[in-house]
């Protein structure tokens, strides 16, 4: 184990190595997890930014990595000295960072009075805000085939309706295509069945909640068949775009890709109101943020926070969603009439309000390992439902007094 660390700590510090050498004082280092699509959006800002008069000279170089590898690699940079200036990404690992000093408040250096309020909640934690919100989002809602569905489900009575019958009739391979191995998909139906992962810092994995949603789960797998059997983020997206699915729970980060793809067929909603509780799935909701390395040197911070006003302004705020269809997480762009007059932002806002925001708590970590573990193993048939909840919410109990010691 210490020899894998210290070879993560060594390619930490190799990249870093790899920086350009020119004038160091003047390079900006930004690490982000953004889908491929998301990237020429990125950086036609940053060009943006280095072609005003007063930013002559600045140079900002963007790595891309997986979620998890960002994790790790920014974790390794950082205890070897050599992190990034700049993390983009969502507010979920923020809480880590943030106990273990590797990113730095900001809430003194930026007026957050301008930002929605939800989106600024999912990144205070102990009373600081630990980055700069760039979209407001990052939720899950229901995506359609306008060729299969001519009008989209409220309950899901009606989803299953359509399910039982026009899908059958149409071949499809599956009605509805979601990652049922990641946590993520499970908590707006958790929310539906009246849970929640956490109260506080204390996990709440052993409910009756989460009970019927895991049965909830299986019925829909391996009763009703109305989902794909084993199928991954990959899998279900290629079902969806393929016309193998008619519907899709995806994040709000697919839209601007599934508008690009099916064109006049495209469609979306909210996730349908579960119709055994009458309470609507509640998907996490957060956004993106620019956070701030520990290690970022301080003759940079006026160009650092010159880059980051720039990105969040209004009009750059504005072009994202006309780019990308991310909500805007300033208040002002908000409410700009590009945006206003929009079905598609509309709808997605109405999703947003179904949702909670994401916990920042770093217990949070401790809950997404274990459950993906215990779901899986309960969706899969290899255990009990309750014993999976049961040994779900010990384990993350385990870990998490693991992270404290």
């Amino acid at each position: 184990m210490k020899k894998i660390y210290f070879l993560i700590v060594c390619l930490a510090a190799c990249t870093a190595c790899a920086r350009p050498t020119s004038d160091t004082s003047k390079t900006i280092v930004v690490w982000e997890q953004e889908d491929a699509q998301v990237a020429p959006y990125i950086d036609s800002v940053f060009e943006a930014f280095k072609k005003l008069p007063e930013n002559a000279g600045i140079e900002i170089v963007r790595t891309h990595y997986q979620t998890e590898d960002l994790r790790q690699q920014f974790q390794a940079a950082s205890l070897a000295g050599v992190p990034p200036d700049l993390l983009l990404g969502p507010s979920d690992t923020a809480g880590l960072y943030a106990i273990s000093g590797f990113i730095v408040p900001v809430e003194k250096l930026f007026d957050f009075s301008r930002f929605n309020k939800p989106v600024v909640e999912a990144i205070t934690l102990d009373g600081h805000q630990w980055g700069v919100p760039v979209s407001n989002g990052n939720h899950l809602m229901m995506f359609y085939n306008k060729k299969f569905v001519k009008s989209p489900p409220k309950s899901t009575d009606e989803l299953f309706s359509f399910c039982a019958g026009p899908a059958k009739t149409l071949k499809l391979d599956r009605c509805i295509a979601f990652d049922m191995g990641e946590p993520f998909w499970l908590m707006p139906w958790l929310g539906a069945f009246g849970g929640w992962p956490m109260d506080g810092k204390t996990p709440q994995l052993d409910s009756k909640p989460m009970r019927d949603t895991l049965n909830f789960y299986l019925d829909l797998k391996y009763e009703k068949k109305y989902v794909p059997m084993e199928c991954d983020y990959n899998c279900m997206d290629s079902l969806f775009k393929e016309g193998k699915a008619a519907f899709i729970i995806n994040g709000d980060w697919a839209i601007s890709g599934y508008q690009k793809h099916f064109k006049q067929d495209f469609g979306l909603c909210v996730i349908p109101k579960l119709s055994s509780t009458g309470r609507w799935p509640s998907p996490m909701v957060s956004g993106k943020y620019f956070m701030l390395s520990a290690g970022a040197k301080p003759e940079k911070m006026a160009m650092i926070k010159r880059l980051l006003e720039f990105y969040t302004s209004k009009e750059n705020q504005v072009k994202q969603y006309q780019t990308l269809t991310r909500l805007p997480a300033l208040t002002a762009a908000g409410a700009a009439k590009e945006i206003t007059s929009d079905e598609v932002s509309r709808i997605s806002l109405d999703q947003i309000l179904k949702g909670r925001p994401m916990p920042m708590a770093t217990e949070m970590r401790a809950v997404w390992d274990s459950a993906r573990n215990y779901m899986g193993l309960a969706t899969t048939k290899k255990l009990p439902v309750d014993e999976a909840i049961r040994k779900m919410q010990d384990n993350t109990v385990k870990k998490i007094e693991e992270m404290n010691r």
